[in-house]
């Protein structure tokens, strides 16, 4: 029931923040009786494909907060929390940001994700599982791993590139449903008419946004080796490669994480078949520690 509340709820702000950001710009409509109004349509769809992706950025604390069921630390309540707490705190302070927020949600998988709006306004939490069976050096560079993604602004540049995405698969699909429409006029058939219009601009989303997603997912597998070796330079390339591949001895145990924020943690799981490959949001554990014991052994 959480999960639906929080569809609706962004959902909702976005058409609010777009509806409104359109009136004050004094939008024309983009469908009109001789065709498509180019610079209507582009802007309609740049203002709802960036506000989707800016709104879930602004709520992604709260959203991963209550998604998790994350507890916020504010007052450690034994060692092993005062003892994160520190290590997060000294990990950003390297990293040279303000220390994040740090919680604990309970799942048994060993992962960690972190988000925030901002690299000075960010979380970092670690699963139950992963504080009860990682060895403490091997903890320090999971945290360092997600402290480099906060420092590296991946949360920013990843709700920016889905919100330009979103513009481009707006557009060409009503783009190309007008050329369909403006096809069948000519030959006297009347058009695809107002349903069929919609129709084709749905199919066309959903084969442009396939295209989109396997862009994003490129992106998202590139930032985690970015962030493996932040929590290298952070922690220690030892302590991440044996990180990393104890998470890989895990990998068969199924995922708690939402979906929505499968792509903030540190592991996804691992992908065998070249579909599942494409569109995954990690590279396999075994391309990240290889990458590490190179850049290591380069050194």
């Amino acid at each position: 029931m959480m999960r639906i509340i929080l569809f609706l709820a962004t959902n909702l702000a976005v058409v609010l923040v777009a509806s409104i950001t359109l009136r004050l710009l004094g939008v024309e409509p983009y469908l009109q009786a001789n065709g498509l109004n180019m610079n209507s349509l582009l802007i309609f769809c740049f203002v709802f494909g960036m506000a989707g992706s800016l709104v879930s950025l602004f709520l992604s604390k709260t959203m991963a907060k209550w998604s998790t069921k994350t507890q916020i630390i504010d007052q450690p309540r034994d060692a092993n929390e005062q003892w994160l707490v520190n290590t997060v705190a000294e990990l950003a302070r390297d990293a040279g940001i303000k220390t994040p927020q740090v919680g604990i949600f309970p799942a048994q998988q060993s992962n960690a994700f972190a988000t925030g709006w901002n690299k000075n306004d960010a979380l970092v939490a670690v699963s139950a599982g992963l504080l009860n069976r990682m060895r403490p050096e091997e903890i320090r560079a999971v945290l360092a791993h997600e402290i480099g993604h906060v420092a590296n602004g991946d949360m920013v540049t990843l709700a920016l590139i889905q919100g330009v995405l979103n513009t481009f698969v707006m557009f060409f699909a009503r783009v190309v449903a007008q050329v369909l429409d403006s096809f069948l006029r000519r030959d006297d058939s009347g058009g695809l008419g107002f349903m069929g219009y919609f129709a084709v601009v749905i199919v066309a989303e959903i084969v442009f946004g396939l295209i989109a997603s396997v862009i994003v997912a490129w992106f998202s597998r590139f930032r985690e080796y970015r962030a493996d070796a932040a929590g290298a330079r952070l922690a220690g390339s030892g302590a991440m490669i044996n990180a990393l591949a104890r998470l890989k001895a895990e990998t068969q145990m199924p995922n708690q994480m939402p979906d929505t924020l499968t792509a903030f943690g540190i592991t996804a799981g691992q992908t065998r078949k070249i579909m599942e490959r494409l569109f995954a949001s990690h590279p396999p554990l075994d391309d990240r520690i290889r990458a590490l014991k190179e850049s290591a052994y380069r050194q």
